[in-house]
């Protein structure tokens, strides 16, 4: 997931960026809005979590790469919907059997 920076937080962000990193903050931010369309986030269902672009690509190729050298999303799993029961609600009784 890219990084995400709603309302006021790109501003905190930015300011931030340029306090502590002041030789890569303009390199940061450039990077940020390439795989943005040219905005330091975009909240558009779909593209806010993924981005678009080069820059964007390789960060989702190299993450893929390292999901699968770990093993990640090898086997999927049927969840077993009989083992949930329904939680005792405070002042209510519980059920003998």
């Amino acid at each position: 997931m890219l990084l995400r920076l709603p309302l006021e937080i790109g501003d905190l962000f930015t300011e931030w960026l340029k306090a502590n990193c002041p030789d890569r903050a303009n390199r940061v931010l450039s990077l940020m809005r390439s795989s943005r369309g040219g905005k330091l986030y975009d909240a558009k269902w779909g593209e806010r979590m993924v981005g678009e672009g080069p820059y964007a690509w390789m960060i989702g190729r190299r993450f893929e790469i390292a999901a699968e050298r770990l093993g990640f999303n090898k086997e999927s799993v049927e969840l077993r919907t009989d083992l949930f029961t329904l939680p005792v609600l405070p002042g209510q009784q519980l059920r003998l059997l």
